[in-house]
């Protein structure tokens, strides 16, 4: 079968990690379609999957544009559509891996004649999209697309009380290959060093910084820690979220915790980072679709808090394999940290229960099998 992925970023977020993983198999097979260029280009091509950018002009429309927002960009749409019905001829399918991605794609599968694979990584919610938004995605899915991929039952039930057909939406968790986050205790040692963690109980959060992801709830439970209790924030604003950045820095000054976190900025090293750690919170305000982080966590083998919400209570039994806190919470989330810092044996024993847990749940080779079966099942490829 000859795929061709199509996707609206120019950088790496889950959805394009997990993309990542789908679209090697298929080697020369697949091509990933972009419309912006970036760092995820690259990614694609040290990963060996052909990639391609269509445009390099910003697509005007965000989660919470309106219709009238909506109808000034078809302008940049259709020359865009046009490069893209022209490529999906040479391929058997068309995979729509972003909302954007879905909305060229289910034009592009109409007048292709390709079949729509449409692989949901949001929470269709009110809280994350404008009303305009919701509907588009909803009827062109209902429309347009053979088969939804959902990456949780939070993002499946979503879609489906937002008007989704529930006869075409399959449950697919994101596929991790277990070995890469397996770390020497050498580059640990080294890491500690050089990020001067030597004698810190660490505590990582890695998430793009942008309000919603909770950077600020961490912060404030730090204060509430003791002492030796070191925050490290892996990550940088996507979006145009550098206000937020501000404020976040503004919050350690005002608490007094500057040798207490440490903004790392993007990283491609995270394995490396997350075996630093002590601990791994997630502190997502709102439901999380999935929680790509937190399963990282469990393979790494580190005890992991997060937010009680959407994908992660899909993810985290509290107690057995990592802690669940109430979302907002800081003193609850405290408490958790102190107790991971109190109670070693305990927290060891669950993050050995989450590394076995996660190995067996979130294996690329069988959820990519699983992916393929999908596929030919509903388009029987030559």
């Amino acid at each position: 079968m000859r795929i061709f992925f199509l996707d609206q970023s120019g950088k790496p977020g889950g959805a394009e990690l997990c993309l990542i993983d789908i679209a090697k198999p298929y080697g020369d097979r697949a091509l990933v379609g972009l419309f912006a260029d970036g760092s995820f280009k690259h990614l694609l091509q040290q990963n060996h999957i052909p990639v391609e950018v269509f445009t390099t002009q910003v697509i005007q429309v965000r989660k919470e544009s309106s219709l009238v927002q909506g109808f000034k960009s078809l302008g940049q749409l259709i020359p865009l559509i046009n490069k893209v019905v022209k490529k999906a001829r040479e391929y058997d399918l068309i995979y729509a891996n972003t909302q954007k991605a879905l909305v060229v794609g289910a034009l592009a599968s109409f007048f292709s004649r390709r079949p729509l694979v449409y692989h949901l990584h949001d929470i269709l919610s009110k809280e994350h999209f404008s009303q305009t938004n919701l509907r588009v995605a909803v009827n062109l899915a209902n429309r347009f697309a053979s088969l939804v991929i959902a990456n949780s039952q939070a993002s499946q039930t979503a879609f489906v009380q937002a008007g989704g057909r529930p006869d075409i939406i399959e449950i697919v968790y994101n596929g991790f290959n277990p070995k890469i986050y397996q770390t020497d205790e050498s580059d640990i040692n080294k890491l500690q060093q050089q990020l001067g963690l030597e004698g810190k109980f660490v505590v990582g959060h890695f998430s793009r910084l942008a309000p919603w992801k909770g950077q600020h709830i961490l912060i404030d439970a730090l204060a509430k820690c003791p002492p030796e209790v070191t925050a490290i924030l892996v990550g940088d604003a996507l979006f145009g979220e550098q206000d937020y950045v501000k404020k976040l820095h503004q919050q350690v000054s005002e608490l007094g915790l500057e040798n207490r976190v440490k903004f790392l900025g993007f990283r491609s090293d995270i394995p490396q980072l997350m075996a630093v750690c002590n601990l791994v919170a997630h502190t997502s305000t709102s439901p999380e679709p999935f929680g790509r982080v937190i399963v990282e966590a469990m393979l790494c083998e580190k005890p992991v808090v997060a937010a009680k919400a959407g994908g992660a209570m899909e993810l985290v039994e509290h107690g057995l394999n990592g802690f669940l806190v109430t979302p907002g919470e800081p003193q609850e989330l405290a408490q958790v940290i102190s107790t991971c810092l109190q109670e070693t044996e305990i927290t060891a024993t669950i993050a050995n229960n989450a590394r076995i847990s996660a190995s067996r749940r979130f294996d690329m080779t069988v959820i990519n099998d699983y992916i393929a079966k999908l596929l030919v099942s509903k388009f029987n490829s030559n």
